[in-house]
């Protein structure tokens, strides 16, 4: 995990277990400015850079590995037949794209507070 990556993830834990709540896309631009030294306004189109080389990169169907973090996914789901549960009336379930992440070891034992094995496969 590089230095941004640490501080912007310290920072974003830190505020977010302060006040139990989500870290939004501010959240992070102002954890790049604190950390780096970029202005607010650098910073904050740098957090908007990524999240769009993210996003364009997963329509695009590719998958987004980010080393010590996760990976996110994009799987393809087939039609089924599926049930109305309060009238149990049969629905068809159309073929669609649905976005996975899957979260690292590193991220895992990080959350559940064990040992950090920084070797990930």
């Amino acid at each position: 995990m590089t230095k941004v990556e640490a501080a912007a993830l310290e920072e974003a834990e830190s505020e977010a277990a302060a006040a139990a709540r989500t870290v939004t896309r501010v959240d992070l631009a102002e954890a790049v400015y604190r950390q780096v030294g970029l202005s607010r306004k650098e910073s904050a189109a740098l957090v908007e850079m990524v999240l769009a080389e993210i996003g364009d990169s997963l329509v695009a169907g590719k998958s987004v590995k980010l080393s010590s973090f996760g990976s996110f996914l994009v799987r393809d789901k087939g039609e089924r037949v599926g049930r109305n549960p309060k009238t149990g009336v049969e629905v068809p379930i159309m073929q669609r794209r649905v976005l996975v992440f899957k979260p690292s070891n590193v991220l895992k034992a990080q959350i559940n507070g064990g040992d950090v094995d920084v070797e990930e496969g």
